[in-house]
């Protein structure tokens, strides 16, 4: 009998834990899309994108209540998100990425491309469960690619122009070459890649061409020098 009575509850306090790592699980869920969310103030989205995360959490606190209907206020923050789920047009057009602006520090350009890539990151995953349909995930997906694009290619070109004004060409002429490559690894160039491709070609030939200049009056002067210490060197040597 005794063995019996252990059994039942080791199995009991299996469930009991089972039940706490998902519900802690879905928790973190909530938390990290409520966080995304959040940044969009910042970053500009869709409403379907904020939609498709905004389901994420009705479905985190769903399974939650399903596990543990006695988790604190569970129902009214079901409630709250839902309403809030109904305030978004999952239907409306998605935004051009042109409404993007470079934030000011590179502190700030980390944060922002971190959380590009948490979003798609985020999309990708309710994706794979079947919760959003193709034709979403691809334009939403792909409008959040040129987002990280814009924002890396910005990042570039502003740390170029930086090092041209401290006459940094060599630093200046690798940031524009890494900008290059980021554009031309898009297999689908849009207005703004083929546009900015051409900018930065322009600015890297201006740049090589500096560079060529700098580095043949460098061999002019030496070539002086050079001559002018052979020229002493040679020279009569006065009387005295």
């Amino acid at each position: 009998m005794a063995i019996i009575v252990n059994a039942v509850q080791q199995h009991r306090n299996k469930v009991e834990s089972e039940k706490r790592v998902e519900v802690a699980k879905q928790k973190n869920v909530v938390d990290e899309t409520e966080e995304i969310l959040l940044a969009t103030e910042h970053i500009t989205v869709s409403q379907q994108l904020k939609f498709i995360f905004q389901q994420r959490i009705v479905n985190a606190l769903k399974i939650i209540a399903q596990v543990n209907p006695g988790v604190m206020d569970i129902n009214s923050r079901i409630e709250s998100a839902s309403n809030k789920l109904k305030e978004l047009s999952a239907n409306q057009e998605p935004i051009s990425a042109d409404s993007f602006s470079l934030p000011n520090s590179d502190k700030q350009v980390v944060a922002y491309i971190k959380c590009v890539k948490k979003m798609r990151g985020l999309l990708r995953s309710e994706y794979t469960k079947g919760r959003v349909d193709s034709s979403a995930f691809m334009v939403e997906d792909k409008y959040l690619e040129r987002l990280q694009l814009r924002a890396n290619v910005e990042t570039l070109m502003r740390r170029g122009e930086s090092s041209m004004q401290a006459q940094q060409l060599g630093s200046a002429r690798q940031c524009i070459e890494k900008a290059i490559t980021a554009l031309d690894s898009q297999s689908q160039p849009d207005d703004y890649i083929i546009q900015r491709k051409q900018e930065l070609e322009l600015q890297l030939k201006q740049i090589q061409d500096s560079l060529r200049s700098a580095n043949t009056e460098d061999v002019r002067k030496r070539k002086e020098s050079e001559r002018n210490e052979l020229d002493e060197l040679f020279s009569e040597k006065k009387k005295w």
